[in-house]
């Protein structure tokens, strides 16, 4: 189908609902890269225009499938009519207009969530401003649990990152017990490995473990190897909480990244098979990004910010307890400044939350990035006021190992003191009952806090 509109007597034409998603997408350098982006801004104003009169029944059928794309099938087979029902008479513009109502509540929204594909949601967030963005994933309320609660409104939680470059123990515990100290960690302590080996793996969930436990702490933890690692792992009985992924929009982009939903299907069942967790407790932590279907040439002419948004779809099947998006780790390439990252980042958690995710955001950028930490400031603001469920924290906001810029534990700090937006309750707990973040209350050093840990051998 063609779309068309008029401006000042220009008349626009877009092949297709793919080329007017593409062409409506507010400026990035990865669409340009793609070849999809607007030819310019008045092309891009007419296809926002031209998306707002396009119905939200145009997204159901064939208009946008991949041909033999699993994740395509997923979608198809996630979708609920009755759900949809809710809001089938609207335009894309309508949808906005609903979604924007104040009579419209966090129950609402709640219902639509199946009845929605990952295409519409990223569809209206293309003619929403940034305050809408922030305006209506602020009403939305999804909470998951383990040991701690996430996603309560009025709460922010954060992800203690303690990464080494060698996956030294006392490394990873040293940055921990850094975190912890300042009051991170209530979402997960969760490390990336250097080494994705099913040992290390097992040794890194091993010390990890010895902090949970001999601190008593009411949080989890990742180590976030490859789901087929994890399966290793778990089979020799490693203490697994949460079981790591990260996922993009199409099955050829999670090709490249070496997973199938049978894999993570055996994988959720494997780690709840290991019986650590409370029943109905969620047990996945899945991170995606936009850019990640185009650098693996794999985003079949759709637009970066659509193909993200198709990622989760592989995320909700498994009610995970974690989501985030990555926002500015892939590069300029794909998001070129501190602009470009704000956006993403916002359209990202707004378009998670829409479709019922425990959306969090890694708000962060390479250092190749024309970024900087201000702009990290400001998303990391708009967030919280938009109720981001968790942010993630790395020590000076400098992760070394992974070389990129990210948020420190002092900025989660900065957010619980200025919105008032404390962590989970039952961390919350813990950190008043022994003195976190009471400032008359002397801690111990880093040193010492490690010093009385007993770490799994090396």
């Amino acid at each position: 189908m063609t779309y068309r509109t008029d401006i000042s007597g220009t008349r626009y034409a877009f092949a297709s609902l793919k080329v007017l998603l593409a062409k409506a997408s507010p400026e990035r350098s990865g669409d340009h890269l793609a070849g999809l982006a607007a030819d310019s801004p008045l092309e891009r104003l007419a296809a926002q225009m031209c998306l707002a009169d396009v119905p939200l029944s145009d997204f159901l059928g064939d208009v946008l499938e991949v041909d033999g794309d699993a994740v395509t099938q997923l979608i198809a087979d996630q979708h609920d009519p009755s759900d949809f029902g809710r809001v089938a008479a609207l335009t894309v513009g309508g949808l906005r207009d609903w979604l924007l109502d104040p009579a419209v509540t966090a129950t609402e929204l709640a219902q639509i969530a199946w009845g929605l594909t990952p295409e519409m949601a990223a569809g209206v967030s293309k003619i929403m401003r940034a305050q809408d963005l922030i305006a209506v994933a602020a009403k939305a309320e999804v909470v998951t649990r383990l040991r701690s609660t996430i996603g309560l409104r009025g709460r922010l939680s954060t992800r203690n990152q303690p990464n080494h470059p060698t996956d030294d123990s006392r490394g990873i515990a040293l940055s921990a017990l850094d975190g912890l100290l300042h009051g991170a960690g209530d979402a997960v302590i969760g490390v990336n490995p250097a080494k994705d080996t099913v040992e290390d793996y097992t040794r890194v969930c091993e010390v990890l473990e010895a902090i949970r436990v001999q601190l008593d702490i009411p949080t989890q933890h990742c180590c976030l190897g490859h789901v087929t690692t994890a399966l290793g792992a778990m089979a020799r009985d490693a203490p697994v909480d949460l079981v790591f992924q990260s996922v993009a929009g199409s099955q050829a982009a999670n090709d490249g990244f070496g997973v199938t939903l049978a894999m993570l299907d055996e994988a959720h069942d494997a780690v709840r098979g290991l019986g650590r967790a409370p029943e109905g407790a969620n047990l996945m932590y899945f991170e995606t990004g936009q850019g990640a279907a185009l650098s693996a040439e794999a985003h079949h002419g759709m637009d970066q910010q659509t193909m993200e948004a198709r990622a989760y779809a592989v995320a909700r099947r498994y009610k995970p307890l974690l989501v985030n998006t990555v926002v500015g780790f892939i590069g300029p390439e794909y998001l070129a400044d501190g602009k470009q990252i704000i956006r993403a980042g916002l359209e990202d958690h707004f378009c998670g939350k829409l479709l019922g995710l425990p959306m969090g955001v890694d708000v962060c950028y390479t250092n190749h990035s024309y970024a900087d930490q201000e702009d990290m400031d400001i998303l990391l603001v708009a967030l919280a006021a938009a109720g981001v469920n968790f942010v993630i924290t790395v020590p000076g906001a400098d992760d070394i190992m992974l070389n990129y810029q990210s948020l420190s534990f002092h900025d989660a700090h900065f957010i619980r003191e200025t919105l008032g937006r404390p962590p989970a309750p039952e961390f919350a707990a813990w950190m008043a009952a022994h003195g976190i973040g009471t400032p008359d209350v002397s801690l111990p050093s880093v040193e010492a806090a490690l010093a009385q840990l007993r770490l799994p051998a090396p």
